[in-house]
């Protein structure tokens, strides 16, 4: 999706059926003969296009079911829009997210160059397309997309965010931490790009910095899991066992994802050190 994590609203479960009632025609009578004819030779008249209400309630329901990630429900409805009105560019680039989130990848780049072709300067299709070249580990495509944006808008948080993902995943870690840092200075509360700056710090070995980014995040925000996963990481490594233990006990409840390794190198983006580190605390704590 655009920017992650963005507002998750609910909607209604189904999808309210399409009307395809036909207008009837009111004909004077006629002898029996002529109405023979008329039957045989009148065709139905087409279905009426849909409102400008009518669209916008669907695509209302299309935006809510795809960020409540009911994505098999969110893909007809994107599907029906594209049927109405395919010079829709806002609708090819939703429904390439909902085809990435599917598991389909390419389907979604095709998505979103159909957006770029309908609408060039548009850089939301550019950071989902970037997203969806980073699933399929083509870095320096995704990289493209997000210094795109970032050559019209230096300030803007998600692609900076993301050009860090994608510095991290080629190893370069100092140029990851200086974009994870500036997208946190870009965008005031973006907690999760502070935690990724100080992962990205603790695996430069600069652990002081981390340690007072990681306890100021666990400060503000309580329910954090990422801070206080990466914050039992730092402290296990320094020696800390027992405060270790007391922010793992809050970070496994949270979300038990962060035990497994595999989800915190591919899909979190967590540098290899303090992976390395949490699993070490992991394998020893009882």
């Amino acid at each position: 999706m655009r920017r992650p994590p963005g507002p998750v609203p609910r909607l209604l479960r189904q999808l309210l059926p399409r009307l395809l009632a036909l207008a009837l025609l009111l004909l004077p009578a006629a002898p029996a003969a002529a109405r023979a004819t008329a039957t045989a030779t009148a065709t139905p008249a087409p279905a009426p296009a849909p409102s400008q209400a009518d669209r916008a309630r669907l695509f209302g329901q299309a935006l809510e079911a795809s960020r409540g990630g009911r994505f098999g429900d969110a893909l007809p409805l994107w599907d029906a829009l594209l049927e109405q009105d395919p010079r829709d560019a806002s609708v090819w680039s939703n429904r390439g997210n909902v085809l990435l989130a599917l598991g389909d990848a390419e389907a979604a780049i095709a998505d979103q160059e159909q957006a770029l072709a309908l609408e060039p300067d548009n850089p939301d299709p550019h950071l989902n397309r970037g997203t969806a070249e980073e699933a399929l580990g083509r870095w320096d495509a995704a990289a493209a997309d997000y210094r795109w944006i970032l050559e019209r808008d230096p300030a803007d948080a998600s692609a900076l965010y993301n050009l860090g993902n994608v510095e991290g995943s080629l190893g370069d870690w100092e140029a990851a931490r200086r974009c994870f840092e500036a997208a946190a200075d870009a965008r005031p509360g973006f907690a999760m790009a502070r935690s990724s700056a100080a992962l990205a710090a603790f695996q430069l070995g600069d652990g002081d910095a981390a340690e007072r980014q990681l306890r100021s995040l666990v400060r503000r925000y309580p329910l954090f899991a990422d801070a206080r996963a990466g914050l039992t990481a730092l402290l296990w490594q320094r020696g800390s066992r027992g405060e270790a233990e007391s922010n793992w006990a809050a970070a496994s409840g949270l979300d038990p994802r962060y035990r497994q390794t595999e989800w915190l190198l591919q899909i979190r983006r967590w540098p290899p050190g303090p992976v390395q580190a949490l699993a070490q605390f992991l394998a020893l704590a009882p």
